[in-house]
């Protein structure tokens, strides 16, 4: 470890960036690891339509330029971080040099750790030395690969996170991230820890919602608690293979894209209207975790739901509805507000990086033991 790294890891503060399979935009946040978990500070960049277009295209192989197009994307999305950087910076009133490092996840554009020939990868889009340049602070990235490397999904990485800041010793705990894909976290009071991608989050309805209202969110669901259930469709999409499959198990855009929601509509008797979709795709993503924690939660009470998804009002009624005597809530009620927690993850990872310890859970993951997470970029 070089001098500067060194120096790096004897800090407690830490930035961590996080852009995830929503496309709405980065969540930043500036922790202070001296004593537990404290954020210090968030901010938040939304994408403008032009890189949230172009981020989205990249996620389906159309082979034209597209690796010229993925370096150019990868150095507007790290512009965009370097924005939030310095609003951290500015709220808390702290110089670069006062920061260990930044924790900057990347736009995953593939995730396929697990391919028929035994061999699997993850890509996420980033510019970490084009990041360090703009910051002056160490960076580091690349944190899914050296997990697939070792047999992993390479995500969910959270859980460990999960477990450190939510875990209890007295009961069983469930953290539910819903993001633009959901996954969760089963935090055992015996120090057990098991974590998943369940499905979908909020990538089909946001999808949807972009496409028939030109918004890209449902904003508390109120579209959706406006719509009809469409049996037929929520039985076809709850027929989705991956739902049952054990884990570890991850998934992502290449599975729940617009075309699998396409050819699940094409496969309904009538024409629906788009109202009654949103619904319906509201009441898959409830359905789909409530089953993970009906499978998996073991005795657990408490629901912890954090990601753009818990401040969807009517995805939380649908999802409490399903599940009758667990308690469900955001991670607010925890102290860490929905919107932070994933970007406190990754500034944890950094962090775990620079110290040299593991930043992922082999029993989470299913890689072959615990490995240092990320690639390091000197300020």
């Amino acid at each position: 470890m070089s001098h500067v790294i060194a120096s790096a890891a004897q800090r407690t503060l830490f930035i961590g960036l996080m852009s995830g399979t929503s496309l709405d935009g980065v969540d930043g946040v500036l922790v202070d690891f001296a004593h537990g978990t404290q954020v210090l500070a968030h901010a938040s960049s939304g994408f403008d339509e032009e890189l949230r277009t172009e981020l989205l295209a990249l996620n389906t192989p159309d082979g034209h330029n597209e690796l010229h197009r993925a370096l150019l994307a990868a150095n507007a999305l790290v512009r965009c971080y370097a924005r939030v950087v310095r609003q951290l910076l500015q709220q808390s009133g702290l110089p670069a040099s006062k920061i260990a490092a930044i924790g900057a996840h990347g736009q995953t554009v593939r995730h396929r750790p697990q391919l028929f020939d035994g061999t699997g990868y993850t890509l996420q889009l980033n510019a970490p030395a084009l990041l360090a340049e703009l910051t002056g602070i160490t960076v580091v990235a690349d944190l899914r690969s050296r997990d697939v490397a070792a047999g992993g999904q390479g995500a969910p990485l959270v859980p460990a996170f999960h477990q450190g800041v939510f875990g209890r010793t007295e009961q069983t705990t469930l953290v539910l991230n819903i993001g633009g894909i959901a996954n969760l976290s089963v935090l055992g009071a015996d120090g057990s820890v098991l974590g998943f991608d369940s499905g979908p989050g909020n990538a089909l309805m946001d999808g949807w919602c972009l496409e028939h209202t030109r918004k890209p969110y449902d904003e508390g669901g109120r579209w959706a608690a406006y719509g009809q259930l469409i049996p037929e469709l929520l039985d076809s999409m709850l027929a989705e293979p991956f739902l049952n499959l054990p884990p570890p198990k991850s998934t992502g855009r290449d599975l729940f894209h617009a075309q699998w929601l396409t050819q699940q509509l094409q496969a309904l008797h009538n024409t629906p209207a788009p109202a009654d979709v949103q619904t319906t795709l509201t009441e898959f993503t409830a359905a789909s975790c409530a089953d993970a924690v009906k499978r998996f939660g073991r005795d657990g009470k408490e629901l912890l739901v954090c990601g753009g998804g818990a401040l969807n009002s009517y995805l939380m009624q649908r999802m409490a509805a399903l599940l009758p005597g667990v308690h469900v809530t955001t991670t607010a009620a925890r102290g860490l507000p929905p919107l932070e927690v994933e970007a406190a993850a990754f500034a944890w990872l950094a962090h775990q990086c620079l110290q040299g310890l593991p930043g992922n859970l082999a029993s989470v993951t299913g890689a072959s033991g615990p490995r240092i997470l990320g690639a390091i970029y000197p300020a």
